[in-house]
């Protein structure tokens, strides 16, 4: 092997963002004693020094590499539905603290957060009232934030991800990729593990002998799952992630539309709802 073959090679000593380059795009065909030819060819002046240096270059890269991994859009969506899902919990969970509250001052107290929205917008003139509307309106506030962060999910998914959009729905796409931890490693996975996700400590609690195998996880919030006859909804939940499994892949290796997979799913789930209507 060359010196030419060097990471290193017709490179400045401090040209950093070209190393990270050279790190990131190189390879070498076969082991060399490229800390030597560093130091006789005057990149380093000794071994130590080497070390450092690409010490130093490889971690820059490392960090370039994974900063552009997080930028990439299904990243982004994966960020997009968990905080819309935070502040749908937190929303309500601090209404009924809100509905708690106001039920110790108010007569006519009500739960939600519509009953939030509707303290913030009366009219009080008690000064001890304060507090219990200041807290509606964070809960008012985090409710917006929810709706706007789903529209959000709403318009960004079909782009990412076409047909498991078209499939699964916006949202529920945007929760099978979170969970899976991106498009890629959705489209990798067996149907049998998109059937099960959402359902972990179910799964776990069955691998323990404690609970009975999991049916299915969050796809039961699809329509073509919770709307089948429970005896038939363990196959529903395999057809479907069957074909949310193809339109992972899909969408990860070429990208293009292939409305067929509805027709077919569509087809797949009217038999089985058949099956149930018969019995």
């Amino acid at each position: 092997m060359s010196t030419e073959d060097a990471w290193f090679y017709g490179l400045p000593p401090d040209d950093e963002s070209a190393a990270k380059a050279r790190i990131s795009e190189g390879e070498a065909n076969e082991p060399a004693d490229w800390p030597e030819v560093a130091v006789e060819t005057g990149f380093v002046e000794d071994v130590e020094a080497y070390y450092d240096k690409l010490h130093s270059i490889t971690t820059a890269a490392a960090n370039a590499t994974v900063q552009e991994r997080e930028r990439a859009d299904d990243q982004q969506l994966k960020h997009a539905v968990r905080a819309m899902d935070d502040c749908e919990r937190t929303a309500n969970e601090l209404a009924e603290r809100v509905a708690e509250w106001a039920g110790t001052r108010l007569s006519d107290a009500g739960t939600g957060v519509e009953y939030a929205r509707e303290l913030v917008r009366g009219v009080t003139t008690d000064p001890a009232d304060a507090d219990l509307r200041s807290l509606a309106q964070r809960v008012v506030d985090l409710a917006d934030e929810a709706a706007d962060l789903r529209r959000t999910v709403e318009t960004t998914a079909p782009d990412v991800a076409p047909n498991l959009s078209a499939l699964a729905g916006p949202v529920l796409a945007a929760r099978l990729i979170s969970l899976a931890g991106g498009l890629e490693s959705l489209a990798k996975k067996p149907s049998g593990t998109v059937q099960v996700l959402g359902a972990e400590d179910a799964l776990f609690a069955h691998l323990q002998g404690s609970a009975p195998s999991p049916k299915h996880g969050i796809i039961y919030t699809h329509e073509y799952v919770s709307g089948t006859d429970p005896d038939q909804r363990g196959s529903a939940a395999r057809a479907l992630a069957g074909k949310l499994t193809i339109a992972a892949r899909i969408d990860h290796y070429s990208g293009d539309r292939r409305p067929e997979i509805d027709a077919e799913l569509d087809e797949r789930i009217e038999t089985i709802r058949s099956r149930g209507d018969e019995t």
